[in-house]
């Protein structure tokens, strides 16, 4: 397989539209179409950053035989791929934890979503991972049960869905 068939593959294992690739990579939607069409090539950077954000080796995905994550072959058992589109995260994990209510003014998201993969990696136990805001109650909770349900039925990846997209405004969270 070609290069370009070799992204369009292994993007869509990790269920990342080509939109959702470009915004990961900082680059435009029509960049990774050309790519996968076979009509240019990412720079030596962009490279090695899809090569760690799609958790696959550079031989694979530039190489004539068919791609393979990485993470097939070496993901623990009961651990997900998930990936979080507005902030830039892919991370496997094992367990998800959403935060206490926060307050805040009329735009400002109420919920945090973090993820670890369960590894005792400090004395105070396993690292967390910031995975995304939430605007309420109801999308925090149905992504957390997505996230369960994908996990039960044995998908290697899931892509949030119920996040909102926010920037910081001057000392304050808010939505974009």
């Amino acid at each position: 397989m070609s290069f370009g068939e070799n992204l369009q593959t292994i993007r869509k294992k990790n269920q990342l539209s080509q939109e959702g690739l470009a915004e990961l990579l900082g680059v435009s939607r029509q960049a990774v179409s050309k790519w996968e069409l076979g009509e240019g090539y990412p720079e030596v950077d962009k490279l090695l950053l899809l090569s760690k954000t799609l958790n696959i080796s550079l031989d694979s995905l530039l190489g004539e035989e068919k791609a393979t994550p990485v993470s097939e072959e070496g993901k623990a058992p009961g651990t997900i791929r998930i990936v979080s589109p507005h902030e830039g995260v892919i991370l496997n994990a094992a367990k998800v934890t959403r935060s206490q209510q926060f307050k805040g003014g009329k735009n400002s998201p109420r919920f945090a979503l973090y993820a670890s993969d369960g590894k005792e990696q400090s004395p105070w136990g396993a690292q967390n991972t910031f995975l995304a805001w939430y605007r309420n109650l109801e999308d925090v909770t149905k992504e957390i049960a997505a996230i369960q349900a994908a996990l039960d039925s044995g998908a290697a990846s899931y892509t949030l869905q119920y996040s909102v997209k926010c920037k910081q405004n001057l000392f304050r969270t808010i939505e974009d």
